[in-house]
């Protein structure tokens, strides 16, 4: 499992406001968590209607949290077989560790590292009961993540980096013009994401997430219509789905995906 996207995660500053929006915008169910969390805060899990294995989780930003300059955010969780020895990998290979290994009672065990350039996810080792694990949906079904995005401080380096933590192999560049190129980059055999450098106008690398719904411009509607905004897109991407950027109404950056426009 070691270097899959497992979980993703919005810190907000809204929790109820954000949990109305993303239900009415990917269509998931939002449930109160009743189990413990790290920061013995309240949790909510998103969820695909009828899947009782949750897609996402919200929770709010503490003020601790605040006072040091979080704002509203998406973060992916990726698999490893030791968090504390992965923690310390980032640490030795220029990044940081922003949090160190914390349990979360019953569900495992992650902390918050950065790459070389600031580019922030967490590290995960979950400690579920044994037993199997509930069947995965099939790739782009609605309310499931399509697509991970790294706008990195230097593209390359970046891949380096992240092939070193995760095993993550390349997979087809793409030569974007003045923007550079786009390199996809695979799991297991299987394409999962793609990376470049970040672009001038972006204040800082950042993991964007694209959620997959089933139309593009309806859910663009929705977007607006809940008070969010479209910061680019609809856009064609090689495979022929469609894609759009945008900002929750608290200001968190997602994206959409969709195989119709």
């Amino acid at each position: 499992m070691q270097g899959k996207f497992v979980w993703y995660e919005l810190m907000t500053n809204d929790v109820p406001a954000a949990a109305a929006f993303y239900r009415e915008v990917i269509g998931w169910e939002a449930k109160a968590f009743d189990g413990a969390t790290a920061q013995g805060s309240a949790y909510t899990v998103f969820n695909i209607p009828g899947r009782e294995m949750g897609s996402a989780g919200l929770m709010a930003i503490t003020p601790e949290m605040a006072q040091n300059g979080a704002m509203p955010q998406w973060y992916g969780y990726v698999a490893v077989d030791d968090v504390d020895a992965k923690a310390r990998e980032f640490a030795e290979n220029g990044g940081r560790v922003l949090m160190p290994g914390t349990d979360i009672p019953g569900i495992g065990r992650f902390a918050v590292v950065a790459d070389p350039h600031g580019a922030v996810l967490d590290v995960f080792k979950p400690n579920m009961p044994e037993g199997p694990l509930p069947e995965e949906p099939p790739p782009m079904s609605p309310g499931t993540v399509g697509w991970h995005e790294l706008m990195a401080g230097d593209g390359n380096e970046a891949f380096d980096f992240y092939a070193r933590m995760f095993g993550w192999t390349k997979g087809e560049p793409y030569d974007m013009g003045a923007m550079g190129v786009y390199q996809l980059f695979a799991h297991d055999g299987m394409d999962i994401g793609g990376m470049m450098t970040k672009t001038p106008d972006m204040p800082h690398p950042f993991w964007g997430f694209y959620f997959v719904v089933p139309e593009i411009d309806a859910a663009m509607k929705r977007v607006t219509d809940g008070g969010g905004t479209v910061l680019s897109g609809p856009m064609e991407v090689p495979g022929g789905a469609w894609v759009i950027q945008c900002r929750d109404p608290q200001g968190a950056f997602f994206a959409l995906v969709a195989g119709k426009r």
